[in-house]
Formats: C-alpha cells, sequence, structure tokens
C-alpha cells in the first residue's frame, strides 16, 4: 500500500510540472544558433575523370578459394583458370596399428608384431563448392530460400503448417508434402518415407552454364613450390603470381585422372549401412552413414599413392610436410573441353584427398596363451590428406582488344577515358575527383570549402554500357577504394550494414551493387561517397584518387601485390577482385555525344546558409 501510495504521488508530481512547463516559453538547444539563418538544399554535379588501368598478373598464393574454368566473354575475351597445389599430411605420420620401423624389426616377445602390408583401396579428391547455409531465423530454411528470412514462423511451401513447425517435425519446410505421397504434410500421419536429414544446399560462387560437361585432369606436379624467396636469399615469403601456368611449361608428371565430367550439386551420400536379418521391416541398406556437403569428387591413381606415401613408411620422407613436399611436390588440377562457359569458385582450404586402405592385423582372439585360434585378419582405414601449404591459380586470358589497349595507353598521358572496361584481375579504373589535371590544386575544390554548406549526401554513380552487357555477363558488385594503397575508404569501413543474401550483397549502404533498368538490362552502380567528401571539403582530407574494380566478396578489402602492364610495376590491388570472373562496362567521364546523359557523375546534395 505504502509503494503504491508513493508511485502514485510521483505520477501525479510528473503531470503537475508538465502541465506547468506547457505554460512556458520553451526553447530547444541551439535554436539561437539557426535562428536566424535560412538552409536551402541544392544539388550540384562535381567534375568527375576515369582512366583506364590494367595489371599484367595478380598474387595468387593468397587467395582462400581456388579457381577452375573456363569462361569467353565477348568484351574481354577468354579467361581460362587452372589450380597448383602442394599436398599435406601433417607430421611423422605412419599407416596400419604399428610403425614401420617395428614391422622391420619384430618383436619375439610380442606376437602381435607383424608386417602389415598396407594396400591402398580407393583415392578420391574432393574439393567442396561454396553453399550458402546461413539461417537467420533457424526455422530450418536457408535465407535464400524463405519467404521470410527473419521469421521462424514463415510458410515458404504455403501449406498450414509454418516452417519452424515442419523442421521440427523433421518434414521439408519447403514442400508441402515432404514424404510425396500426395497426402499434405498436415494431413499426412505417416511421414516415415521423407528422410529429415536430407539437407537443402544453394550453391554459390558457379558462374556459366551448370550443366556443360568438360573433361577434368589431375597431374603430378613435378615443380617445387618454395616457401622462402631464393631471389631474397630465403629471408622472406616467396609470392606467386597468375601468369605462371607450369602445365604448359611442361612440369607434368603422372596421370592421375582424366575424364569427362558434368558437376553434381547434390549432397553425396557416402557408405549405406548393411541389411540386419533381425530387422525385417526395416532395409538398412538406404540408410547413410555419411553425407557431405556439394562437391567434385573423383577417383585418383591409387597405385600412384601406394608407392608414393604408403611404401614411403619409415623414411625420412615423411618426417613433415616440408620433406614430402621435396619428393611428391604436388597436383596439377585442370579443365579442359567445355561444352560452355563455366567457371568455379571452390572452397580449396576444406579439399582433401581421401584414401581407404586395409592392412593385416593380428587377432589373438582373446587368449594371449594360446595361439591356436589366433588369425591374420584384414582392417579397414581411412586417410586424409590436405591441399597445401601452397595453393596458387593460374588465370590465363586473351590479348586485349585494340580498343581496350588505346584507352589504356591514352590513360597513361593523362587523357581522361570515354569508358571504363572493368574486369577481374586484370581491368580497373582510376577515379579523380573535381580535377582532371592536378588533384593537389582545384578551383572548384576550393569554391566549394570557401561556401558555408552541411554536406546531406554524396553519390557517385556509374552507368552501364547496356549495349555491350547483358545481366549474365555483368558483374553484380564493384568496389570503389583507395587507388594508391589498395585500402578501403570511410563510407566503406563505417558501413556495418548486413544482407540475407551473401556476403557480397553486405554493405549496401556504400553501395555498387548492380541496378537494372526498366527494360530489365544493367543499368547502374550507385555508391554513397559522403563521408569520403565531406572529410575533403570541410576537413581538408587529401583527395586522393580512387580505385574501381569488381568484387567477389565485399567483406574482404585485403589488397595484394599486382603488376601493372608495360611498366611492370608493383601496385597494390583488392584481393576481393580477383575473386570474380566477370566485368562490366561503364560510360567514363569523356563519353562520345551520344552518351553525355551517362557520363560519370558525383552528385552532391547539400544545404547552403
Amino acid at each position: 500500500m505504502v509503494r503504491y501510495f508513493e508511485h502514485s504521488f510521483l505520477t501525479c508530481f510528473i503531470l503537475i510540472f508538465i502541465l506547468i512547463s506547457c505554460d512556458k516559453e520553451y526553447h530547444p538547444v541551439g535554436e539561437s544558433i539557426f535562428s536566424d539563418l535560412t538552409l536551402e538544399t541544392k544539388t550540384k554535379n562535381i567534375p568527375v575523370f576515369t582512366y583506364q588501368q590494367s595489371v599484367n598478373e595478380v598474387q595468387s598464393n593468397v587467395q582462400p578459394l581456388a579457381q577452375l574454368g573456363r569462361i569467353n566473354h565477348p568484351v574481354f575475351g577468354d579467361v581460362r583458370a587452372s589450380i597448383f597445389t602442394q599436398i599435406s599430411i601433417g607430421s611423422d605420420p605412419f599407416f596400419g596399428n604399428i610403425r614401420q620401423l617395428l614391422e622391420d624389426s619384430g618383436d619375439e616377445d610380442d606376437v602381435n608384431i607383424i608386417q602389415e602390408n598396407e594396400t591402398i583401396r580407393e583415392v578420391f579428391l574432393e574439393i567442396p563448392f561454396f553453399s550458402n547455409t546461413d539461417d537467420s531465423d533457424n526455422d530450418g530454411v536457408i535465407d535464400p530460400l524463405d519467404s521470410d528470412p527473419n521469421d521462424p514462423a514463415s510458410n515458404s511451401d504455403d501449406d498450414d503448417l509454418s516452417d519452424i513447425v515442419e523442421f521440427q517435425l523433421g518434414l521439408n519446410p519447403l514442400s508441402a508434402d515432404s514424404d510425396g505421397d500426395g497426402i499434405l504434410d498436415h494431413n499426412d500421419d505417416d511421414n516415415q518415407n521423407y528422410d529429415s536429414e536430407n539437407r537443402v544446399y544453394e550453391i554459390d560462387s558457379i558462374y556459366g552454364n551448370r550443366n556443360s560437361e568438360f573433361d577434368l585432369q589431375v597431374y603430378e606436379l613435378t615443380y617445387y613450390l618454395n616457401n622462402l624467396d631464393p631471389k631474397d636469399n630465403f629471408e622472406s615469403a616467396q609470392i606467386y603470381y597468375s601468369n605462371r601456368d607450369y602445365f604448359d611449361e611442361g612440369f607434368i608428371g603422372e596421370k592421375l585422372f582424366s575424364g569427362q565430367i558434368k558437376l553434381n550439386f547434390e549432397e553425396v551420400r557416402l557408405n549405406f549401412k548393411e541389411d540386419d536379418p533381425d530387422t525385417e521391416d526395416i532395409d538398412e541398406t538406404t540408410l547413410v552413414e555419411t553425407r557431405l556437403s556439394p562437391r567434385i569428387r573423383i577417383p585418383l591413381n591409387k597405385n600412384f599413392f601406394q608407392e608414393n606415401l604408403i611404401e614411403l613408411e619409415g623414411t625420412n620422407s615423411l618426417l613433415d610436410d616440408a620433406t614430402y613436399q621435396k619428393r611428391m611436390r604436388g597436383l596439377i588440377i585442370r579443365g579442359d573441353n567445355f561444352s560452355e562457359n563455366l567457371y568455379m569458385l571452390l572452397d580449396i582450404q576444406n579439399a582433401v584427398i581421401k584414401i581407404n586402405y586395409v592392412f593385416d592385423d593380428y587377432n589373438t582372439k582373446g587368449t594371449l596363451d594360446d595361439l591356436s585360434d589366433d588369425l591374420i585378419e584384414k582392417r579397414e582405414r581411412d586417410l586424409e590428406l590436405t591441399l597445401g601449404n601452397i595453393r596458387i591459380n593460374s588465370l590465363k586470358n586473351s590479348v586485349f582488344d585494340s580498343a581496350i589497349q588505346n584507352r589504356i595507353e591514352s590513360s597513361l598521358n593523362n587523357e581522361p577515358s570515354d569508358k571504363l572496361f572493368i574486369q577481374s584481375s586484370r581491368l580497373h579504373g582510376k577515379i579523380r575527383l573535381f580535377s582532371g589535371e592536378n588533384p593537389e590544386f582545384n578551383e572548384i575544390l576550393n569554391n566549394i570549402r570557401e561556401e558555408k554548406i552541411l554536406v546531406n549526401q554524396a553519390n557517385l554513380i556509374f552507368h552501364v554500357d547496356s549495349e555491350m552487357q547483358t545481366e549474365e555477363i555483368t558483374a553484380q558488385r564493384i568496389y570503389l577504394y583507395n587507388f594508391k594503397n589498395g585500402l578501403p575508404i570511410s563510407d566503406y569501413i563505417s558501413d556495418f550494414s548486413t544482407s540475407n543474401f551473401g556476403t557480397n550483397s553486405n554493405k549496401s549502404t556504400f553501395g555498387g551493387i548492380l541496378e537494372l533498368g526498366e527494360n530489365g538490362k544493367p543499368f547502374r552502380y550507385k555508391f554513397n561517397v559522403t563521408n569520403h567528401i565531406t572529410n575533403i571539403i570541410k576537413n581538408d582530407s587529401l583527395n586522393y584518387d580512387l580505385g574501381l574494380s569488381v568484387s567477389g566478396n565485399i567483406e574482404n578489402p585485403l589488397p595484394i601485390k599486382a603488376k601493372t602492364g608495360d611498366q611492370d610495376l608493383d601496385i597494390n590491388f583488392p584481393l576481393s577482385a580477383t575473386l570474380n570472373p566477370l566485368g562490366t562496362v561503364l560510360i567514363g567521364s569523356h563519353p562520345d555525344s551520344t552518351s553525355t546523359d551517362k557520363k560519370v557523375k558525383l552528385e552532391l546534395i547539400y544545404s547552403s546558409y
């Protein structure tokens, strides 16, 4: 009762205070500052100057993925990617139950010590695809397939059961009839034929026709990939560039696989169980013991690994990765004879070589003193090798079109370009704001600085040359960065927005995402550069040149080393640009008369006072 009274009294006091305050003249904080000012919102287009840039090669031993395939682009020509990788065995492995030294020496007091005769049954190379498994609301439906990725009660298959309910019941939230018996889930009392462990994957980072057939080839690599740079007296890490193709250079050993394949994006199911005769109603052979995400999975030459791995047990070649890689230097993985364009970005960090082998095992039947019932049995065991420590991509490109080459040469002479060709690890742009001649001094910039303005928003807008592009071959995202050091600008850093549709859709406020026009064709890219422009105008920050490239992962701003064209100079280049084989053609700052309305522009929205 006392507490209620105190609460009521306090409430009444607050209400009385508010009513009294309403009779008094009220002045918001800061009103006196702007009371005499009239703010007027204006829009101004600021000069932008574009320059065509190119690189010959990029650092290729730091990528978090591997590229494999071929795209013949109508604008940029032919692009082919192959993989060169070491094999990692770990530290001093042995096979079976007993180390080889003990097998060879034997032990008179231990009958279990025998020659194990390890023999490989099969070898498979597995390289997973990247798959989107993001499920923001944990309702069993990945975000790209979820009707509402943030609501577990959404109903993606339009039946009478929500996604989360179906998931909890072990049903398929993406099918109104999970077991396919013609009875809808909410009316079906028997869904036992539906495999609730089956997972739905959305495969990404695959470009071109996914149904394309091609020849996949795996060879032994005979070139030694050194961790340290011999040109620097082995004191610094070796940098490998994308222009080397060790297959074409002849560093080819034994063929480990060659055959025509077609990609399979379904879950890989292995090791079906044996049927139990005591359970007549259940066929165990349909039950899966091993489930793997979609991947490339091909058999390798088992005799090669028998000779170059198993039979090396007990030798110095298996002491560690360094010694083994001097004997077995690595693999070449390449594709050829593609029926149509197909380009894959593969999860090489989780790629493995899986080896299944058998060995002799002495079985005492639990009676160490009675040898009469002892026998030697075959045991089965699995072994996994990883790919590393050095993994390299070879990226082969056709020769530049003469028109592109002319633009590159003109830009080297400080002549702005009419168009910008942006493509993967070969072509990028340099963007200069306010001044085409001298980024340090500019009359326009000085005049703006003298004005009393508040920058509301600044947009850098690039229009696509739609006559040269279709959506299928146009990069879905481009990236704006500091041209000199390859690092992100302030607007990128301050943008923490996320998307349900993959990492390359994050930072949407910063922008660079492809927009389509009313006709469905690629239209433009827009960047929000408000912080960057404000810092230049109001804080006298350096007006440095900006770089423009494609983006394969907007969340990865790491710069890598690259070499420019004829000058062969080292530059800092976005790693993200090398993770996307597509490109785009943009209207530059000095187009011909037919495209002047689409030239690149810096749109400044501001208030003057």
